[in-house]
C-alpha cells in the first residue's frame, strides 16, 4: 500500500491520542528498519482528497469523526479506540470469547465476510465499502494495556483480527500489531492471531519472544483450496498454497498454527472432495488443529453474498433460502453433519493427535515451501 493523500477533518481535534505515531512521511523512511521496502510517495500536483465535516448530515458519521488518510485509493479513518476487547458473538462459532481488532473492513474482500455489517453501523457501505473504507484504531495498544490491567479483566486468551484482517495491507503503514502483541506478552495474556496474510511472519520474533511468557498461537484461514473460486470471492487474499505455507511456517518457527476451515460454502465447497482436500493439504502443512465453521449470513454480508451467488450460481438460490430461511446460520442439521465429516477427516489423517504420522507418509515432493 503506498500513500496516495491526507486529509484532516478540519474543525475537530485529531483523533490520535498524545504520543501516537503518525503515519510515516516521506522524509522519514530513512528510519526503516533494515530490509524493510520504502514506500515512493506520490508526485507533485496529483489530486488530495478533502475531508470536511461542513459538507452536510448526509456524510458518514465516521466520515465526520475520524481523521481521513487515502493510500493507493484505500482510505483509511483514524479513529480512537471506544474499547479494545470486545466480546465474541457466539454465532459465530469460534473458540474465543473475547477479540481484539486494530482494523474494522479488510482489502481481502472476501464477499461472504460477516464483518461486513459493522460498516453499517458507521453509515458506510458494508458492500463495496468494505474493501476501500478502512478504519484504523491508531491507539488500540494503549487501549489494550489499560483494559487488560483492569482489576476486572480475568486474563482470558484474546483472539486478533475478527472485524478485519489484522495483518492486511494497512498494517504495513500503521504497523499497529507490534504494540498489541507486546500488550499481551507483558500482560502475560494468552491470545491467538487470526489471519490469510504472509505479513504475519514479519512479527514472528515478536511473536516467539510473547510465548515465553504466555500462551501464543495462530489460525489462518483456509475454507476451501480450489484457487479458482478463490479468487471468484477472495480477491484480496492470499492464495490457498501460500496460507498453507504460513502455517508451516509459523508451526516451524515454535507457533502452534492450526487451519481455520472458514467458511464452508453449502452446495459449494462443502462436497467430500472438497473437504478432504482441505483437511489433507491442512494435515501436509502441520496444522495442529482444523476448526471447521460453515457459512454464516448476517446482515450486511447476507446481500452482498447472495447478489454474488445469483450472478454465478442462480440455481443455487433457492436452495439457500430453504437453508437458512430467515436466519443467520444455516439450519442445525447440517451444520453437525458438516462438523462431523472434517472432524473424521482430521482424525484421519491425524491432525491434533498424531500428526508426525501423517508427515512421515509425505513423499518429498509433496513437501510445502516454507517462507
Amino acid at each position: 500500500m503506498r500513500r496516495d493523500a491526507t486529509s484532516r477533518a478540519e474543525d475537530q481535534p485529531a483523533a490520535r491520542p498524545q504520543g501516537q505515531q503518525q503515519a510515516r512521511q516521506p522524509e522519514q523512511e530513512q528510519a526503516r528498519r533494515p530490509g524493510q521496502p520504502v514506500r515512493q510517495p506520490r508526485q507533485p500536483g496529483e489530486s488530495v482528497q478533502q475531508s470536511l465535516v461542513g459538507e452536510g448530515p448526509t456524510r458518514p458519521r465516521i466520515e465526520r469523526q475520524a481523521v481521513t488518510r487515502v493510500f493507493d485509493g484505500i482510505t483509511c479513518f483514524e479513529v480512537p479506540a471506544r474499547a479494545a476487547l470486545e466480546r465474541v458473538p457466539e454465532a459465530a462459532e469460534l473458540p474465543f470469547t473475547w477479540g481484539a481488532s486494530p482494523y474494522r473492513g479488510c482489502e481481502a474482500g472476501c464477499g461472504y465476510c460477516t464483518a461486513r455489517r459493522g460498516h453499517r453501523y458507521l453509515g458506510l457501505d458494508p458492500g463495496r465499502d468494505f474493501s476501500t473504507k478502512i478504519v484504523v484504531k491508531t491507539d488500540l495498544a494503549r487501549r489494550l494495556r489499560r483494559e487488560l490491567g483492569s482489576p476486572r479483566w480475568s486474563g482470558e486468551p484474546v483472539a486478533l483480527g475478527l472485524t478485519g484482517d489484522c495483518y492486511q495491507p494497512a498494517e504495513e503503514i500503521y504497523r499497529l500489531m507490534p504494540g498489541v502483541i507486546r500488550a499481551l506478552a507483558d500482560a502475560a495474556n494468552p491470545f491467538t492471531v487470526l489471519t490469510k496474510s504472509p505479513l504475519v511472519l514479519r512479527d514472528l520474533e515478536l511473536l516467539r519472544e510473547a510465548a515465553k511468557v504466555t500462551q501464543v498461537g495462530a489460525l489462518v484461514s483456509v475454507g476451501f483450496v480450489d484457487d479458482r473460486l478463490r479468487r471468484a470471492v477472495e480477491p484480496g487474499a492470499a492464495t490457498p498454497q501460500r496460507r498453507l505455507e504460513i502455517c508451516a511456517a509459523l508451526n516451524e518457527a515454535g507457533i502452534p498454527c492450526g487451519v481455520l476451515m472458514a467458511p464452508i460454502l453449502p452446495l459449494i465447497t462443502d462436497s467430500t472432495d472438497h473437504l478432504l482436500a482441505t483437511v489433507r493439504r491442512a494435515a501436509e502443512a502441520g496444522a495442529v488443529s482444523v476448526t471447521p465453521v460453515v457459512l454464516r449470513l448476517p446482515a450486511g454480508a447476507r446481500e452482498w453474498y447472495m447478489g454474488w451467488l445469483e450472478r454465478e450460481h442462480p440455481g443455487l438460490v433457492p436452495r439457500y433460502q430453504a437453508l437458512y430461511g430467515r436466519g443467520q446460520v444455516a439450519e442445525d442439521g447440517y451444520r453437525r453433519r458438516i462438523a462431523e465429516q472434517v472432524r473424521a477427516l482430521a482424525e484421519t489423517y491425524g491432525i491434533g493427535r498424531d500428526a508426525r504420522r501423517w508427515r512421515r507418509r509425505r513423499s518429498p515432493d509433496r513437501q510445502l515451501a516454507l517462507v
